[in-house]
């Protein structure tokens, strides 16, 4: 057919209201079951098993492109060409999108039949790409809480070496510091005992000097 699918509706739509008594034709007939909801269609599809899951490596970049996604979920272009893709461009082409939403609706309903394109079909393969999507998300997340898993795990044991490390630095530091004192101490005691030998000696000497040479307190430090 070599109709655009917008004409081929316009077309259709003329001819029917033109001729009120014309037998409706295999796209009216069809219409009241195509009109069924998305919520209706996709609770009547069968369960199926998930998709495989999508690989993600850690630390790769979340693919961009939906269709790499889909065509690694194992999602093909049937022959006729219709997909989710193609509806929702249909949608929002500039002949239509403007449009009450029962005039679109029908104008994509005209196009499937015209394809010889169950609605149905385009409602799998919508499912099937949400749980595309919920797959890699799914894939994506456990990734990251392995992930999550792991480090944190690391953090630990770098934590418990980090604390190692700070008692045991802190513990020379203490015993720097006991060294420190302890020599202070010692210090303390022996000018003590200092002083009280300066004295003794000053003492001795008194009785035969005017001025006494021997000091008595801190000794003056070197220059």
């Amino acid at each position: 057919m070599s109709k655009k699918w917008y004409n081929y509706f316009v077309s259709v739509s003329g001819e029917n209201a033109a001729d009120p008594g014309a037998a409706p034709d295999s796209t009216t007939e069809a219409t009241p079951n195509a009109a069924q909801t998305v919520a209706d269609i996709a609770r009547s599809l069968a369960p199926q098993p998930p998709p495989p899951d999508v690989p993600y490596t850690p630390g790769s970049a979340i693919p961009e492109n939906f269709q790499d996604l889909y065509q690694t979920a194992g999602l093909t272009t049937p022959p006729h060409g219709y997909t989710v893709d193609k509806i929702s461009s249909m949608l929002q082409s500039q002949h239509i999108r403007d449009l009450p939403a029962e005039v679109k609706r029908s104008s994509v309903l005209v196009a499937l039949d015209a394809a010889g394109v169950k609605v149905m079909e385009i409602i799998e393969d919508a499912v099937k790409r949400d749980r595309a999507l919920d797959a890699f998300e799914r894939v994506r997340q456990r990734s990251v809480d392995q992930l999550e898993a792991q480090k944190a795990q690391e953090n630990q044991h770098l934590q418990a070496e980090l604390d190692k490390l700070i008692a045991d630095y802190r513990a020379r530091m203490q015993a720097n510091t006991s060294a420190v004192a302890q020599e202070k101490s010692k210090l303390l005691a022996w000018l003590e005992r200092k002083r009280k030998e300066e004295e003794r000696i000053a003492e001795a000497v008194a009785p035969f000097v005017t001025e006494n040479p021997i000091t008595r307190g801190p000794a003056a430090p070197t220059q």
